[in-house]
C-alpha cells in the first residue's frame, strides 16, 4: 500500500471514529463533567501506554515553557470537550457538530487580535458566508431556549478549540503524542472536583461507553490521525477532516432519529465550504504536517479534530 493510501486510510477511519463520538456520550449515561474526566484519565493510559511502548519519552522535547504551553492547552481542550457533550445534550449530535465546525474562523479572529495578523478581504467573505450558514443551520426559533443554550454550547466549545489550537501551536520539537498525554492528564485534577463518583458508580453498562471513549475516541483516534498526517499533503487533510461532520450526522439519524431540516441542510454547505476555504488559506499547500510537532494539535484533536473532537 502506498505511503499516501496507507494516510488517507488511517485518517478516514480516525474521523469516522470521531463521528460516532456522540453516541458514546450520551449512551454512557453519565454528566459532560463526568464523561470527559474519563474520557482523560482512560485516555492518558492509553496514550502513556502507546508513548511509552514507542519510547516518545526518551529526547521527549519538553522544556519548562513547552509544558507550560501544552497545560494550557490541555485547559483549554478540556472545557471545550464539556461545552461539546453539553451542546449534544441540549439540542443534538447533528446541529452541535455542524456548529463545532466554526472552529477555524475563531482561528482566524484570534490571529488578527493577538498576533496583528491581516485579515483578506476573501477571508472575510467566506466568514460571512460561514455566518449565514450558521444562522440557517441553527434553525433556532423565537422562544426556544434549549436549541438557544445548545448553538451557545457549541460555540463556546469552537472558541476553546482555537484557543487550544492557537497556543498548541507554539510548541515544536515534541510530538503531538506526547502534548495530548499532557492535555489529558491536566483534565484530571481540573474536573476531579465536578465528579460524583456516587452517580458514575451505578452506571453499569455506561462503563463500557466510557472506557471506548478513552482507549478508543482518545488513544486509538489520535495515534491514527498522527500517524496520517505525516503521510498526507495538507489540503487531502483539510478535505477528509469533513468526513466527521458528515459521519456525525448519519449516525445521529441512524441511532435517534435525529435530522437536519431543509432550511438547516441548506446552511450547511456554506459552513463547510468557507470552513474549508479558510483552512486550506491558513497553511502552505505544499507542505506535509510534520508529525513531530504541535502544528495540528488535537481535537481534535479533535480531531478533534484536525477536527476531531
Amino acid at each position: 500500500m502506498r505511503n499516501e493510501t496507507r494516510g488517507t486510510v488511517e485518517l478516514t477511519l480516525a474521523m469516522v471514529l470521531s463521528g460516532t463520538l456522540g453516541v458514546f456520550v450520551v449512551e454512557s449515561g453519565a454528566s459532560p463533567f463526568e464523561v470527559v474526566f474519563f474520557r482523560c484519565l482512560f485516555g492518558a493510559v492509553a496514550l502513556g501506554a502507546y508513548s511509552l511502548v514507542r519510547g516518545f519519552f526518551t529526547g521527549h522535547g519538553f522544556t519548562a515553557g513547552k509544558l507550560g504551553l501544552a497545560a494550557l492547552g490541555g485547559v483549554f481542550i478540556v472545557f471545550n470537550w464539556v461545552f461539546l457533550f453539553e451542546a449534544y445534550a441540549a439540542t443534538s449530535i447533528s446541529l452541535a457538530t455542524v456548529v463545532y465546525h466554526t472552529q477555524p474562523f475563531f482561528l482566524v479572529l484570534l490571529g488578527a487580535v493577538f498576533l496583528r495578523e491581516r485579515i483578506s478581504g476573501a477571508k472575510l467573505g467566506w466568514l460571512a458566508l460561514a455566518f449565514a450558514g450558521l444562522v440557517l443551520v441553527s434553525g433556532v426559533r423565537p422562544g426556544d431556549t434549549a436549541s438557544l443554550a445548545g448553538l451557545g454550547f457549541a460555540l463556546a466549545a469552537a472558541v476553546l478549540y482555537a484557543l487550544a489550537t492557537f497556543v498548541t501551536k507554539r510548541i515544536t520539537g515534541v510530538r503531538p503524542h506526547l502534548i495530548a498525554l499532557v492535555q489529558v492528564l491536566v483534565g484530571l485534577p481540573l474536573l476531579l472536583p465536578f465528579v460524583r463518583f456516587g452517580n458514575v458508580g451505578g452506571l453499569g453498562s455506561g462503563w463500557a461507553w466510557l472506557v471506548g471513549l478513552g482507549l478508543v475516541h482518545t488513544g486509538l483516534m489520535y495515534v491514527l490521525m498522527y500517524a496520517a498526517y505525516a503521510k498526507l499533503p495538507t489540503a487531502k487533510i483539510a478535505v477528509l477532516a469533513f468526513t466527521y461532520p458528515a459521519v456525525a450526522m448519519g449516525v445521529d439519524w441512524a441511532v435517534y432519529g435525529h435530522h437536519i431540516g431543509l432550511v438547516q441542510a441548506l446552511g450547511v454547505p456554506l459552513i463547510v465550504l468557507a470552513s474549508l476555504k479558510v483552512t486550506l488559506a491558513a497553511r502552505t499547500p505544499a507542505a506535509a504536517p510534520a508529525p513531530r510537532t504541535a502544528a495540528h494539535a488535537p481535537e481534535a484533536a479533535s480531531p478533534a479534530a484536525t477536527r476531531a473532537a
